[in-house]
């Protein structure tokens, strides 16, 4: 799957879900003002000399991060915990986390960071993930991403130096891809019983940990290098999702409290730097896919495969 995050683009691009909080000015497209862009700065260099990457400098973060003890190359985000990861909880910040959105709580959304110049909203977004009920103190129904303010004073904590002009456009990339990866989740979940309710139970951001695929495309892109990637993913986050276990008249078990039964698949999630479009912007590439835990999960990556490689042959036709 293909984002297309700046501009155009003749590969296929992500569209926002259809019950995805509206973004403001835009709908099912980019999330990023390119108006306000185009008079910020000029465009990015053509694709000769400028690699594609994201719109986070990954490079400074990795730089960085290597300098300081027992620190790999990661996203911005700091992913360390079982479930205090994804939606933005705060990179190095200690002590418990807000139920709503798995921030710690000592991470203010709304107060300035030391030496901010310029203001960020505070307003946080919801997205249109679904959460379990009990881990919903919000009674919002779907999981809570960070205020700009929220997410650039995590990055402030972890000592990275991120220009407050860009952090709005950042906050929009991060949402939109989280958003994307979510479709794509449902497209394994709703081959299944129960999977069109569906919710995402926890997750655990694992950048310094290259998946297996992940592993087997870089071996295989020293021996095809023209038809195999060298370049590694840039991040890597693991979603343990849930869907209802279905009784024989279609409906949701309970369990002897009134508890819905569930079954859980964890999912592997592989973000690349998907190139650069004609126009010279970056495009995300996500790698969306059941882990090989159970036998059910093996055997819907070869179904998929298999209706893949058929929808394939009847476009040749």
């Amino acid at each position: 799957m293909k984002f297309n995050v700046l501009g155009s683009s003749s590969t296929p691009s992500a569209e926002l879900p259809a019950d995805h909080p509206p973004v403001a000015g835009s709908a099912a497209k980019c999330p990023v003002d390119h108006s306000k862009m185009g008079k910020m700065a000029p465009p990015p260099p053509p694709v000769d000399s400028a690699p594609a990457k994201c719109p986070v400098d990954h490079e400074a973060m990795r730089a960085k991060a290597a300098a300081a003890k027992d620190e790999g190359a990661k996203c911005p985000i700091d992913h360390s915990g079982a479930s205090s990861n994804m939606f933005g909880a705060a990179v190095g910040a200690p002590g418990a986390l807000d139920p709503k959105n798995n921030m710690p709580v000592g991470l203010s959304a709304t107060e300035r960071a030391p030496g901010q110049r310029l203001h960020l909203p505070t307003e946080k977004t919801l997205s249109s993930i679904p959460r379990p009920k009990e881990q919903d103190q919000a009674g919002s129904g779907v999981w809570e991403y960070p205020s700009p303010q929220q997410f650039y004073n995590a990055l402030v904590r972890k000592g990275w130096e991120t220009p407050e002009e860009s952090i709005e456009d950042v906050v929009d990339i991060h949402n939109w891809i989280n958003e994307g990866a979510w479709d794509e989740v449902m497209k394994w979940e709703k081959r299944l019983p129960g999977g069109t309710d569906a919710q995402l139970a926890r997750f655990q951001g694992r950048p310094g940990d290259l998946s297996p695929k992940a592993r087997i495309h870089l071996f295989m892109s020293k021996l095809f290098p023209e038809s195999y990637s060298s370049e590694p993913p840039f991040d890597r986050h693991d979603w343990i999702v849930t869907r209802p276990v279905l009784g024989s008249d279609g409906k949701p078990l309970r369990d002897g409290e009134g508890r819905r039964v569930e079954t859980e698949q964890r999912y592997v999630i592989d973000y690349y730097s998907g190139g650069l479009d004609p126009n010279g912007f970056p495009i995300f590439s996500l790698d969306v896919r059941p882990a090989l835990d159970n036998f059910t999960a093996l055997s819907e990556r070869v179904k998929m495969a298999v209706d893949e490689w058929k929808n394939g042959q009847n476009g040749q036709q």
